[in-house]
């Protein structure tokens, strides 16, 4: 990798203004008080150095160098995977009673019913009165649920790419789950105008139950993560710049504008090696976003058309998001051999109506925080409270990891040794 492939696409020298599709050029010959051969030669593996984040339009130091140090902080105790099929006192697992005193119906398959505690409510509220401007607030409402991926309470996503389970089988019911309550909210909860989609796994992400399950947040505004993307999404579309092909590698959305996320996912399958690329099939691409803050973060995208949001999928679209689902999950999990804990959502076009999601593709991010092991994991903080996020491993070191990692689930291969 060389010191052009850093900023991107586009060079900030190709703008009056400085700067290179919309990222002003930080790294100017100016400031540095050398000239640029007098440099030593840029090495992505060693040198500290930013990437942009064209999603958020935001930054991230990247120090590589990092990885050598010894670590002496704190490690986590790792999941455990000894969990029985089935727990009498969980309250996620058919049949059982909730602590509300609610009972789970005789699952099968998926399940998904309404937050016992959610964290919004429905009902609408006054505004508050008489707000100073430094102190204000909006009401929020919405339903909150909690989906069951399956009625075994020992299996997670990752463990049902591998036979005896299936992905076809067993995770494209957890889609069509997705599908049915991203149409059922809004049409029974006209003021829904957003519909967040999620997975936390594991305790080091916060998760109470260890029961396989997801939740849907529906909210009557569109979250601050979301409405980000959805600017850059629409900024980039319309930037002229970005008409040009040798920019948007011919790739358009079903409109025939430029589409950052379809360009993306181009770039990453055509640039030589695939250093970024995780795994694809027909239609889909994982890759760790060249952005990545997360060591081993994931993005998920579509590879070949616009899809706005998971209703606009087709019957082959829903089948390959399953596999790939599957094979990022299993190969998570076969890093450092444990349940690879994460917080995954999906991000994808407003339910309020076309004005708020004409540029919106459909994606999935994964944050995981296990950084050297199944025991060390990373924190926000300090630098990155404070300035601006950093990584030590670059996203090409991390692809890596998890590409050479097997596609079948790591407890079967243990237990057929």
């Amino acid at each position: 990798m060389n010191g052009a492939s850093i900023n991107g696409i586009g060079h900030a020298e190709d703008r009056p203004d400085g700067q290179a599709n919309g990222i002003t050029n930080g790294f100017s010959q100016a400031s540095s008080g050398s000239s640029h051969d007098d440099l030593p030669e840029f090495d992505a593996t060693e040198h500290p150095h930013r990437r942009y984040n064209p999603l958020t339009r935001s930054w991230v130091l990247c120090s590589p160098h990092r990885t050598k140090r010894p670590w002496q902080g704190q490690e986590e105790a790792p999941q455990t995977t000894s969990l029985p099929p089935y727990d009498p006192k969980c309250y996620l697992c058919p049949n059982n009673t909730r602590a509300t005193g609610q009972k789970n119906d005789d699952y099968s398959s998926t399940f998904f019913f309404e937050n016992d505690y959610a964290a919004l409510r429905p009902q609408a509220v006054a505004e508050e009165k008489n707000q100073h401007p430094l102190l204000q607030s909006h009401p929020a409402r919405g339903r909150c649920y909690v989906i069951c991926f399956n009625p075994q309470h020992n299996l997670t996503l990752a463990q049902l790419s591998t036979p005896p389970f299936s992905p076809d089988e067993h995770i494209v019911p957890i889609i069509r789950s997705w599908q049915k309550i991203y149409k059922q909210i809004p049409a029974e909860n006209p003021f829904v105008k957003y519909i967040q989609i999620f997975e936390n796994k594991g305790s080091a992400m916060g998760c109470s139950n260890p029961h396989p399950h997801g939740q849907v947040w529906s909210l009557d505004y569109v979250p601050e993560e979301p409405s980000k993307e959805l600017a850059s999404l629409e900024a980039w579309s319309n930037d002229p710049i970005n008409q040009d092909p040798k920019v948007n590698l011919g790739v358009v959305d079903d409109h025939g504008r430029p589409s950052m996320l379809l360009t993306l996912a181009k770039l990453e399958l055509t640039t030589p090696g695939q250093p970024r690329v995780i795994t694809s099939n027909e239609h889909f691409v994982a890759i760790v976003p060249y952005w990545a803050v997360w060591p081993f973060e994931v993005l998920l995208l579509p590879s070949q058309r616009q899809i706005r949001n998971i209703l606009q999928m087709t019957e082959s679209e829903v089948v390959s998001l399953a596999r790939i689902l599957a094979t990022i999950t299993c190969k998570l999990d076969n890093v450092f051999k444990c349940s690879f804990p994460y917080s995954m959502g999906i991000h994808q076009q407003p339910t309020s109506g076309k004005e708020d999601g004409e540029f919106a593709q459909f994606h999935v991010h994964f944050y995981p925080p296990l950084l050297r092991s199944a025991s060390v994991r990373k924190f926000l903080v300090g630098f990155e409270m404070m300035a601006e996020p950093q990584r030590d491993l670059t996203a090409e070191q991390a692809a890596k990891r998890i590409r050479d990692c097997e596609d079948r689930h790591y407890l079967t291969t243990m237990q057929q040794q």
